[in-house]
Order: structure tokens, then C-alpha cells, then sequence
């Protein structure tokens, strides 16, 4: 009875007193090298399952920030940093590994990497929690001047299991019973001895045929019984302690395998695309307010830069010119974002807000890791076309040469459409064709031929050609792709006869200093195009989806 109440007291014990703590916390070492970075690798947050903590420390104003393993990894590039990568035996520090490498960086506040960006100053409670499926690394950093905050502790959930609590209580208590019986049989043997039990107990035994020495004492019994308990308890035991300790996972299996960064996962969350927008098109507004192109510099580059920049300048000169259409992040139609994990990077927006007549794709490219993404092209659908259908999940970028799987490769495309656009007669006057209701290529051949009949002074000539850099391709849910680029569109006229003047409009004259010349004049617009181009196999021609063009330039000879 002594050893069962012992045993039945241990158990409860491992479920109170004894008990392990729901979490346990662990701390960077004090001797950590510093660095500029300080990256918590994604492990982490699923090595005990549940939900993580993290506790920073640090002097002054720091940064954690939210990405993908390989966004974070790319940001990091060559700079020194410390990355946490799990805990150590005793569950007390941090391992923490160093890596020697630039000992300043930009500050990564505000990246387009970022899911989220965590500012603090002095002391930072963070829960870990996942943005979306899949891996996600925390980047942690002061400005990138200063070292990273040192002092960082994760408290994670802890194993709680006592798997011999139950068969101690269970095994006590039995041994508690087969105490009480033992004690029971005890005292009736001694009763049957006082009053001659024990010769009835042989005459019976004789009567009945038995041997003597055969039939088992009432000790023996007692000890059999608590025996067969104990054995069967133990083994309950065995099975209990054994269930508690996990089964190793097979050799490659998904159990012992990092979760893979999903091939068709895309580059942008929804969060991520549409704080970049509100930030593009703040930039855009203040800049067309103002007139003010360095007002463009943090978030509009190539072509729309170069269009609006010189927008501003007529502007400035000619009040009744035309304003560029407003860049708006709302109302959004729909959005194309590449699951490619490459740079540059490309993603559109179709949207349509305040003063967009029609709905407008916005192409905006990310250069490098440590750039943010910068609109590059607004072009508005052609009335009457219909956006093609693309995943809004992810969706393959294609280099402008592949042809795979396509009627033309995005290179052809544009290529085709330069051709068309010069000359009434080119070879892709039906492999490209554009709405009835949408006539830009009608409309620009048509001006050109009348610009050239009626040039009584002067001989004119045009020509557009393909800037290749600029060419985005992106495919489309039936095999086929969305081509986006740009087109140069060159106009120059040189007077017939020694003496003859040509005249510019008072935008070209904004640009170009004045109005007249007997020398030759040459025009540069920026065409902003995109082409659908139909899957291999097809009979269908390619469809002219949006398009528009911007003066960019204007001089004399």
C-alpha cells in the first residue's frame, strides 16, 4: 500500500508540481559577432510547432521586416549579417551562424520585398505568424549604418507530454488495492487457523481428491494477482511511453522535408501589390500637380518618365496641352503578377479611377532586389477590347525571344506590329488586327499618309521601331501571352527647295525652341503598346489590346 501510494503520488506529480512548462525561452549569445543584419530563418517559426514569440532590445529606432527566404536572401546579398538558425541542446541560446561581407547597406525599411515592416524603437514584442501559405524569413535591422539589435530571445511552445503520469496513477492505485487484499487474506487466514480451519481445510481438500501441496496459499494468490497487475500495467506503460516518442519520418519523405517555395506562388501578395500602387500613384499625382519631374524619381522610370517628364515642359508653355492620363490605384480591375523569381521582375494593373477614361494597364518592373518597383508604361485599353484572361495566382513571365507554346514570340509581336504601323502594305497587315471601334493603327497610317500628301514644302518620312529592352511578356490562362512594350515613333520632314519653311505645332515647338525651319525638323514620340499573341496551333490573328503614345522629343536640323 506504502509503494502504491508512493507511486500514484509521482504520477500526480508529473502532471503538477513536476510538471514542464507550456513555453521555453531562448536568447542570442552574449558573445554574437555584430552586423549590419540579422536574419531569423524561416525553421524557426515551425521547430515546435505553434505559435512564436520574439522579444527584440535594441538602442534607438529598428526595423523587422516580413519576406520569402529568397527575397530576404537576395536583399541580404553580400552584406555581413548573423543569421538564427535553431536551439541550442539545453534550450537556452540561439545558435546563431556569421557571415563576413559589407559592413553597411541601404536602410531596408520600406522595400517592396516586404510583406509587412515592423518599426520600433527601443524594445519590439513580435508574434510570428504567417502572412500566407508557404516559407517565410524575418529580416531584423537598425538603419543599416548601425549594427542590428543583439539582444533578441524567442520563446517557443514547449513539450508538455508526461507519458508516465497516467500509468504511475493507474499502477499506484493498484498497488494500493492489492494491498487492501493482501491485508484482507491475511487477516482470514489467521481467523482460519484460531478455529482448526486448517485440518476442515485438508479433510476437504482429500474429499475432493486434490494432492496436498498442490492448491496455492493465500499469499501466493495474493502475490500472483498483484503480479499479473503489475505486468500488465507495465506493459500499458511501455505502449504509452512508446506512442509518446515519435516514429522517425522515412528518408525524403514531405515530414522531413522543408516546405519547397511553390513554383507557381507570386512575387506579390494582394497587400504588397496594392501598397505599391496607392505609393505610385501618390508619386504620379504630386508630380502631375506640380509639373515637377524629380517629383517622379522614387517610383516612375523608362518611358513613363520620359513621357511625362516632357509633358510637363509643354505644359509649362502651352496651358491648353493635353495632360498625360492620372496614374490611380483604384478603381483595380485586375492585376498580372509574375511567379518568376528572377529579376527584373515584372507586374500589371489594369485599373480605372477618377479621369481614366478607359481603363488603363500599368507595368511596373522591379530592377533588382534593393530597388522597389517603378511604373514604367500606362497604356489604355483600346475601347471595345477585352483584357485577356490571366491567373491571378502566379502567372509565367517569358523572355521576348521564347516562342514556346505561341503563335509568335513577344520579340515577333512587337517586331510585327512596328512593321504594321509603318507601312499600309506590311506583311502582318492580317496576322494583327485591332477593333473595329480601337482604330490606332488605322488611325496612325492615316495620318501619315496625309502628313505626306499634303507636304507641299517637304518630304516626310516615318519610322517605328522596337526599343527590345522594354518587352514584357506575360501568359495567359489559354496558352497564348500578353506582350507589352514600347515603340519609338520617329516623324522627320526636310524642306523640298532652298528657301522652303516647315512648321511645328506649339508642343513640338515647347521642346524644340521654336516654330519654323528651313533646315528639317525631327519628332520622337513614345508608343506604349500591348499585343495579345494567340497559343501555337492557332488560326487567329494577333489583336492590338492597348495603345497610346506621349512627344518626347522635338529639334531642328
Amino acid at each position: 500500500m506504502l509503494l502504491g501510494l508512493l507511486t500514484l503520488l509521482a504520477g500526480i506529480g508529473q502532471r503538477t508540481i513536476w510538471a514542464p512548462s507550456e513555453t521555453f525561452t531562448a536568447s542570442v549569445p552574449a558573445d554574437a559577432a555584430a552586423a549590419p543584419l540579422t536574419v531569423i530563418d524561416q525553421k524557426l517559426r515551425t521547430l515546435h510547432g505553434g505559435t512564436v514569440k520574439i522579444d527584440i532590445q535594441g538602442d534607438g529606432n529598428f526595423m523587422l521586416a516580413t519576406g520569402r527566404p529568397d527575397d530576404v536572401s537576395a536583399w541580404v546579398g553580400k552584406a555581413a549579417h548573423n543569421t538564427i538558425t535553431g536551439v541550442s541542446a539545453d534550450e537556452k541560446s540561439l545558435t546563431v551562424e556569421h557571415a563576413d561581407g559589407e559592413g553597411t547597406v541601404p536602410n531596408p525599411a520600406g522595400s517592396d520585398l516586404w510583406v509587412s515592416n515592423e518599426n520600433a524603437s527601443g524594445e519590439l514584442e513580435y508574434t510570428w505568424t504567417p502572412p500566407a501559405d508557404g516559407d517565410w524569413s524575418l529580416l531584423l535591422a537598425s538603419d543599416g549604418t548601425k549594427p542590428a539589435p543583439a539582444s533578441v530571445s524567442m520563446t517557443f511552445p514547449n513539450d508538455t507530454s508526461t507519458p508516465w503520469a497516467v500509468p504511475l496513477m493507474v499502477l499506484g492505485g493498484l498497488l494500493i488495492v492489492g494491498g487492501v487484499v493482501l491485508a484482507l487474506l491475511s487477516a482470514r487466514k489467521k481467523d482460519g487457523e484460531g478455529d482448526g480451519g486448517s485440518s476442515y481445510a485438508r479433510r476437504a481438500r482429500a474429499r475432493n481428491g486434490a494432492p496436498q501441496g498442490q492448491a496455492p496459499s493465500s499469499s501466493s494468490k495474493a502475490t500472483m494477482v498483484a503480479a499479473g497487475v503489475a505486468a500488465v500495467v507495465l506493459a500499458g506503460t511501455g505502449t504509452a511511453a512508446q506512442a509518446a516518442t515519435p516514429s522517425p519520418a522515412p528518408s525524403g519523405s514531405a515530414s522531413s522535408q522543408p516546405a519547397k517555395e511553390s513554383a507557381a506562388a507570386p512575387v506579390l501578395l494582394d497587400a504588397q501589390f496594392r501598397r505599391i500602387l496607392e505609393q505610385v500613384s501618390s508619386a504620379t499625382d504630386a508630380a502631375d500637380a506640380a509639373k515637377d519631374a524629380a517629383k517622379l524619381a522614387d517610383r516612375v522610370a523608362g518611358p513613363e518618365q520620359e513621357i511625362r517628364t516632357q509633358n510637363y515642359k509643354i505644359r509649362s508653355q502651352v496651358g491648353s496641352y493635353e495632360p498625360r492620363m492620372p496614374v490611380r490605384s483604384t478603381k483595380l480591375l485586375t492585376t498580372v503578377v509574375t511567379s518568376g523569381r528572377d529579376w527584373p521582375r515584372s507586374v500589371l494593373a489594369v485599373t480605372q479611377g477618377e479621369g481614366n477614361v478607359v481603363p488603363q494597364i500599368l507595368t511596373l518592373v522591379q530592377q533588382s532586389p534593393r530597388e522597389n518597383y517603378k511604373l514604367m508604361e500606362t497604356t489604355p485599353l483600346q475601347p471595345g477590347t477585352t483584357f485577356p484572361n490571366i491567373s491571378r495566382g502566379g502567372t509565367e513571365t517569358l523572355a521576348a525571344a521564347d516562342k514556346t507554346g505561341l503563335l509568335y514570340s513577344g520579340e515577333e509581336a512587337m517586331s510585327g506590329l512596328a512593321d504594321r504601323l509603318t507601312s499600309a502594305d506590311s506583311p502582318f497587315k492580317d496576322k494583327l488586327v485591332e477593333g473595329e471601334s480601337s482604330p490606332y493603327i488605322a488611325d496612325t497610317l492615316s495620318y501619315q499618309a496625309e502628313v505626306v500628301k499634303a507636304g507641299e514644302n517637304g518630304n516626310f518620312s516615318f519610322t517605328h521601331k522596337v526599343v527590345p529592352e522594354s518587352t514584357v511578356v506575360f501568359r495567359t490562362s489559354d496558352g497564348g501571352a500578353l506582350v507589352l512594350g514600347r515603340i519609338n515613333f520617329g516623324f522627320e520632314g526636310t524642306p523640298k527647295a532652298a528657301g522652303d519653311k516647315l512648321t511645328i505645332g506649339d508642343d513640338a515647338a515647347a521642346l524644340a525652341g521654336g516654330k519654323e525651319t528651313t533646315t528639317g525638323m525631327v519628332l520622337s514620340f513614345a508608343e506604349s503598346m500591348a499585343v495579345y499573341v494567340p497559343p501555337a496551333g492557332s488560326t487567329d490573328p494577333m489583336k492590338l489590346i492597348a495603345a497610346t503614345r506621349g512627344l518626347v522629343g522635338a529639334s531642328f536640323k
